[in-house]
């Protein structure tokens, strides 16, 4: 893999850590490996969200609750 310096691309690393009860949506799209324009495309596709003060957050608990929902949406097809 090309180094990122070198091709231009951003690295992707979750800044959270793994035992985060809560993620941002930058953290969770960087986790499961989609861009946030995708997450705010498939907006109703995507985990229940929460707002503290101004921060948007997703809760680990809906985060687990989506990637069984994809897996299941997945094998039916």
């Amino acid at each position: 893999m090309a180094r990122p310096e070198a091709t231009g691309r951003k690295p992707i690393h979750p800044t959270a850590p793994i035992d985060a009860d809560a993620f941002s949506i930058d953290e969770f799209c960087a986790r499961h490996r989609i861009s946030v324009q995708l997450f705010y495309k498939n907006r109703d596709q995507m985990p229940r969200t929460f707002n503290v003060g101004t921060r948007v957050l997703i809760s680990k608990e809906a985060a687990a609750a989506w990637r069984r929902e994809r897996e299941r949406a997945g094998a039916s097809c």
